[in-house]
């Protein structure tokens, strides 16, 4: 295949337009202001290419009137919503959170012990326990298998990619649990 100054430009916007999403994704997922290190180190782009990343994505949103945009602020970037917007989004943010504080509780027991039995996680945390284990088992997130009268439960490799972290990267897990 001849390479052409046609086909090079294609593949220059191709490469931008794919540096973008990834940029735009870690704003996305991280909900927080970022240093240029944690810029550089998440998309393994030099700051030159993320500056002008960050710049073209500021206009994106500016011309699609958008209701994101990316704030600077001493040379820290972060993804957020425009202010216009932000009565909406307290009302959501001050609403329910996805897991109650109980199951939160219950759910970090479990990632903090497993493999446990389910007995074990019932005398700590009550019976209502049950409930949040039902939950947790039909969202995927634990993995209950019977043993004698009990259940055993651990974590589900849905629970690493529900909450976008990778199993190796689990403090939680002590170096018996590796072995």
């Amino acid at each position: 295949m001849e390479v052409t100054s046609k086909t090079a430009e294609d593949l220059e916007d191709a490469t931008l337009k794919e540096n973008l999403k990834t940029l735009e994704a870690v704003f996305f997922v991280s909900g927080r202001f970022l240093s240029m290190a944690e810029l550089i180190s998440f998309t393994d782009l030099n700051p030159l290419i993320l500056k002008e990343l960050i710049e073209k994505l500021q206009e994106k949103y500016e011309k699609q009137e958008s209701s994101l945009e990316i704030i600077e602020k001493n040379n820290l970037w972060k993804m957020d919503v425009r202010q216009e917007y932000s009565c909406i989004i307290n009302k959501l943010a001050t609403g329910s959170a996805e897991f109650t504080k109980s199951e939160q509780e219950t759910l970090a027991i479990i990632a903090y012990k497993q493999p446990m039995k389910q007995s074990v996680i019932t005398k700590i945390r009550g019976n209502k326990s049950y409930d949040h284990i039902k939950k947790f088992v039909d969202l995927g997130l634990i993995k209950k298998i019977p043993e004698g009268h009990t259940h055993i439960l651990s974590l589900s490799d849905d629970f690493y990619d529900y909450f976008n972290i990778s199993e190796s990267d689990n403090p939680l897990k002590t170096q018996e649990q590796v072995d």
